[in-house]
């Protein structure tokens, strides 16, 4: 191969490897247990693998419609209706997506242009602030902070302008595990009256909340539903994040603008596995018994580390729990993460990698969506520290 580059300029020169790959990557090569990112390990159910495997053996392994297959459409837009009492248009107004991560930049690509500004709340999942970039939008965070993360409205008040085209929610929280309540959503749904502003509302741990708490989902409150984009995942709610599977939901006149944007990013998903969820989710109580599935982990795990020297707050949704770490050491998160994982063999996630000022509240994320095994050995790992 010849030496000759040419001339670029990165439309991401401050990006960096995700601090996923990071973890996950140095907990191989240390041989660490990874509760750093957030997968599953224990199996998917054998009822949707077969009803997968069925429909590749019955030869539908070739393109599905661009908006997917219509029976799964169908199915999304009950389960919505049966969830939340809304009725979205299985025709016009579902998409289904090659995972949330996609539809997140689908949309972000199908609406925003060079200055449009967009509101964050930090710490965020890290793709929200690359793809805003890549398409000239200008990002304005907002911080949760340290111990209850909650939103401080005025201070979304005070970034809305005639510029914002976009804000981007997330309940249940990852990486906090904190939840939006109705009071949240309904004070946004008064911010952004009388704007043009959009909603892209990150919901993919609907499913995922504790303690007989309700998901405050933006599809509760019509003024919002109106302006908005709801983001879900298969993957996390049916335990099999490797088959990149979600949807959005949406009034017509924005899914028209996603459709044409998706028809040129991925054109269509996984056939086969569209045709086994469309099955799979005629059964309501594959995916209403999550929460207690979930709760019954967060409580196993923090009670093996109750007498640890880790302080925590019981996650309030996801599948992820925050520990502080400030009665241990001073140390930068993210330098203590890495000395976890090399010395102590137990792989986590720093929290200030996702804030843009780097806030360091000592906290690190667990992720207790594993065997109970796992979280024993996890657990006696984090007790010596």
């Amino acid at each position: 191969m010849s030496n000759f580059k040419t001339s670029i300029q990165s439309k991401l020169p401050n990006a960096q490897t995700s601090i996923f790959a990071v973890m996950s990557g140095l907990a191989a090569k240390e041989n660490a247990l990874n509760l750093s990112q957030g997968f599953p390990n224990f199996k998917t159910s054998e009822t949707l693998i077969r009803l997968v495997s069925d429909a590749m053996k019955k030869g539908l392994n070739q393109y599905a419609p661009m908006p997917g297959i219509f029976c799964l459409r169908e199915a999304i837009a009950q389960k919505i209706y049966d969830t939340y009492q809304i009725q979205y248009n299985p025709d016009t107004q579902i998409t289904v997506t090659a995972g949330a991560t996609q539809a997140i930049f689908t949309i972000i690509a199908a609406f925003i242009n060079k200055g449009d500004e967009v509101i964050i709340f930090t710490p965020a999942y890290d793709c929200y602030e690359p793809s805003v970039a890549l398409f000239g939008g200008v990002v304005h965070s907002v911080a949760l902070k340290a111990p209850d993360y909650k939103t401080d409205w005025q201070q979304v008040k005070s970034l809305v302008s005639s510029k914002t085209k976009m804000i981007i929610i997330n309940t249940p929280h990852n990486p906090t595990g904190s939840i939006l309540q109705a009071e949240d959503l309904i004070t946004l749904q008064n911010i952004v009256k009388g704007t043009d502003i959009i909603i892209l509302s990150d919901e993919v741990y609907e499913h995922i909340i504790f303690d007989g708490e309700t998901h405050q989902s933006v599809m509760l409150y019509p003024e919002l539903v109106q302006r908005s984009f709801v983001v879900a995942s298969f993957g996390k709610t049916f335990h099999h994040t490797g088959w990149k599977m979600g949807y959005v939901a949406a009034p017509d006149y924005l899914m028209i603008e996603f459709r044409k944007a998706h028809q040129f990013n991925v054109f269509c998903v996984n056939h086969p596995i569209q045709v086994g969820l469309a099955e799979f989710l005629k059964t309501p109580d594959n995916y209403l018994g999550l929460p207690d599935f979930y709760q019954q982990k967060r409580d196993y795990f923090l009670d093996l580390i109750k007498e640890s020297r880790f302080e925590f707050a019981p996650a309030k949704g996801t599948y992820f729990q925050l520990l502080g770490y400030k009665n241990i050491s001073n140390e930068y998160d993210y330098d203590f993460a890495v000395r976890l994982t090399k010395e102590n063999k137990i792989a986590s996630i720093p929290i200030s990698v996702f804030y843009k000022d780097q806030y360091d509240a000592k906290m690190l994320r667990f992720c207790f969506a594993k065997t109970n095994e796992t979280l024993e050995q996890a657990a006696e790992i984090l007790n010596k520290i």
